[in-house]
Order: structure tokens, then C-alpha cells, then sequence
């Protein structure tokens, strides 16, 4: 995976951000899930950059980005980051919180987007419904107010293979990489952090703003209420659609990066 040697950085008015720029032509803005960080898509960086300019940052708070030290939304973030480098506008393509972060950016800084990609995503005004979710988002955070890392890792590692599988079914290194990613993100971190975001908020009933074309691709492994999400945003937006990665469940992107770039690539060479 690349590091932090591969990295630009990005003076924002709290702290330094991080990115990977590289390859030019049009802009493609891959953003990460939580708690990791851009070499999410190091599977899918060299492939991109053969066409495209890609700019793959480490959000606020994550990887070798600066923490927060005063109120932040993430889509400003980004639109500074762009804004500093004259970049765009750009097709924004985001796996989970980098899709909200994706729709966010479209509703907030519309003349920055291009055209949006969620992946195991919607807008940030989704919440998971099913039993199994809800009981894994109360153990980690009972496990993030404990300070408990490895109860907390242990928990979000079971985001990767979902409810329907075993970790056995899911290839180790994609286990490896996630888990490494998250460890240095929490490490970054402590107990009773002050949490400084501000979430957009109403994005779902938005959603018709955004005037862009825009793809949401889930895991066909995914559960049936983000299945729903997805075609509920896709079918608000008025060039909207969705596509599946068969055989993957939240990590679609890393677990089967050759059929998520086919999808990827035939979504942006219809642009």
C-alpha cells in the first residue's frame, strides 16, 4: 500500500490535510470509508490515472489527515481542497462515508461536482434498520467510550464480510488492510475526543438538487434497507441509477476492485 511518503498536503484553516494526486485528464475525487483512509483504492488508483486525473485525499480526522480542532463539515473540506488546487469540477466517487460525503459536496458545492459515485451508500440522513447493524454500531461505541481498541476493531472488522458471512469468506488481506487502516486512524484519536463534525442534514429530501449524473453501487451482499436507500436516491435524482457487485457485501470496492472499476470505467466514459 502506498504512505505517507506519496502524500501532498494541503494547508486547510485547521491543519494540514492529505491527498494522492496523480495521472491527468478529466477529475475523478475517490473518497474512503470511515475510519480508514486513501489507500482504500490503491487497487484502484493505477487503473484510473491511465485516463484520469485522480485525487484520492485522507478526510479530516483520518489516515495522515489533521484532526479537527474546531466545527468542520466534511464537504467544505473538499470543495477547499479543490478550490486550492483549481481542480474540477469532478466526478466524486465515494465508498460509505466518502458516498455521503460525495452527495453532501453535491448538494453544498454543486458547481464542484461533475457527476457523483456511492458505493454501500446513500445520503447522510441514512440509518441502518436491521438488528444485526444496530447491535454492531452500540458495541463499538460502548467500545470507543471504553477505550477499548480491540473490542472496537473486533467489532468494525465484522462490517467486512456483513451478516451474511464469516470472516473465512472474505479474502485475509482485504481483513489486513482494513484492520491496519483503522488501527492507525484510531491511533490518532483518544477516549472523549471532542466530535467536531457537522452533518449535513435533510440530504435525502435534497436529493432531487443534485443535478448530475450519479451511480450507487452496492454489494449484492448488502442489506435489503441500503438496497432500498440506493434506489430511493438513485430514482430522486434525475440522471440517476444503480449498479450491484455480485458476491461482495460493504466493501464491494476492495473485495472485487476489477468488477467495481468495469462498473466505475463504463459509468465515466458515458460522460
Amino acid at each position: 500500500m502506498t504512505g505517507a511518503s506519496d502524500l501532498r498536503s494541503f494547508p486547510s484553516a485547521d491543519g494540514d490535510l492529505a491527498y494522492r494526486d496523480t495521472g491527468s485528464g478529466d477529475l475523478v475525487v475517490l473518497l474512503h470509508s470511515g475510519f480508514v483512509d486513501h489507500r482504500i483504492w490503491d487497487d484502484h488508483v493505477p487503473v484510473l490515472a491511465e485516463r484520469y486525473r485522480v485525487i484520492a485525499p485522507d478526510t479530516r480526522g483520518h489516515g495522515f489527515s489533521a484532526n479537527a480542532t474546531a466545527p468542520f463539515r466534511w464537504a467544505d473540506d473538499l470543495a477547499a481542497l479543490l478550490r486550492h488546487l483549481d481542480a474540477g469540477p469532478a466526478v466524486l466517487v465515494g465508498l460509505s462515508m466518502g458516498g455521503v460525503i460525495a452527495t453532501d459536496t453535491a448538494l453544498e458545492h454543486p458547481g464542484l461536482v461533475r457527476a457523483v459515485v456511492t458505493a454501500g451508500a446513500a445520503t447522510g440522513d441514512h440509518r441502518y434498520t436491521d438488528p444485526w447493524h444496530r447491535e454492531l454500531e452500540e458495541t463499538m461505541a460502548q467500545a470507543l467510550a471504553a477505550g477499548d481498541v480491540t473490542g472496537w476493531l473486533d467489532a468494525f472488522l465484522r462490517v467486512v464480510p456483513g451478516p451474511e458471512r464469516t470472516a473465512d469468506a472474505v479474502d485475509p488481506d482485504v481483513l489486513r488492510r482494513v484492520r491496519e487502516m483503522a488501527l492507525h486512524t484510531l491511533s490518532k484519536h483518544g477516549p472523549g475526543e471532542k466530535d467536531w463534525l457537522v452533518r449535513v442534514t435533510g440530504s435525502f429530501d435534497r436529493t432531487g438538487e443534485i443535478r448530475v449524473p450519479l451511480l450507487a453501487v452496492n454489494g449484492s451482499l448488502e442489506p435489503a434497507d441500503l438496497h432500498a436507500a440506493a434506489e430511493r436516491l438513485a430514482g430522486a435524482v434525475p440522471d440517476g441509477r444503480t449498479a450491484t457487485i455480485d458476491g461482495t457485501g460493504h466493501y464491494s470496492a476492495l473485495e472485487r476492485p476489477d468488477a467495481f472499476n468495469r462498473v466505475l470505467l463504463d459509468f465515466l466514459e458515458a460522460l
